[in-house]
Order: C-alpha cells, then sequence, then structure tokens
C-alpha cells in the first residue's frame, strides 16, 4: 500500500475544502480521507490538518501520481494558500 500523506500548518476553510475534495475525488485509483488533527502526545500539535490518498500498490501510485487529476489537487492545494507539507509512504502489513 502507498500513501500520499499531506499535513497542513492551520485547518483549511470548510466551504473552500469541500472545493477541494471534489478534486481530488477525481484522482485515478486512490482513496481520499482528510480531517483535523486534534491532538498530539506532548504539547500542541505541529499541524492542524490532515489528508491523504491511498493507493493499493506502487503501480497504482504511479499511474495516480502521474495523472492530470493529481497535478490539479496540488496546484488547488497551493491555491487554497494554507502551508502544507507532502510526503509517500510504502506501508507493511505485519
Amino acid at each position: 500500500m502507498v500513501r500520499v500523506l499531506v499535513l497542513y500548518d492551520e485547518a483549511p476553510d470548510p466551504q473552500r475544502y469541500a472545493q477541494h475534495i471534489e478534486i481530488c475525488k477525481g484522482v485515478p485509483g486512490a482513496t481520499f480521507r482528510h480531517g483535523a488533527v486534534f491532538g498530539a502526545p506532548m504539547g500542541e500539535p505541529k499541524h492542524q490538518y490532515y489528508a491523504e490518498f491511498e493507493w493499493p500498490d506502487s503501480e497504482a501510485f504511479k499511474v495516480g501520481v502521474s495523472s492530470p487529476e493529481f497535478a490539479a489537487s496540488g496546484q488547488d492545494a497551493m491555491a487554497m494558500g494554507v502551508a502544507f507539507n507532502v510526503e509517500f509512504a510504502r506501508l507493511e502489513t505485519i
């Protein structure tokens, strides 16, 4: 399984983010999830909002991230004006 993790420094405007979700839902082969960060084990959390794309394998990931829809989701995320970081993770089941 492969995930793209998106960590927002601040929570985006809910109405604006609803528009962003529609773009994200169009990314081929991906499951899209998102939600507010509500805490951390010690102190305040570094990020306020979380989103992820998930693909079942590396091939599906390659198709998804090379798509115009994935590019559009990144462009739209930048247009929201909220600072964010993106990281890729390959997950293993034990």
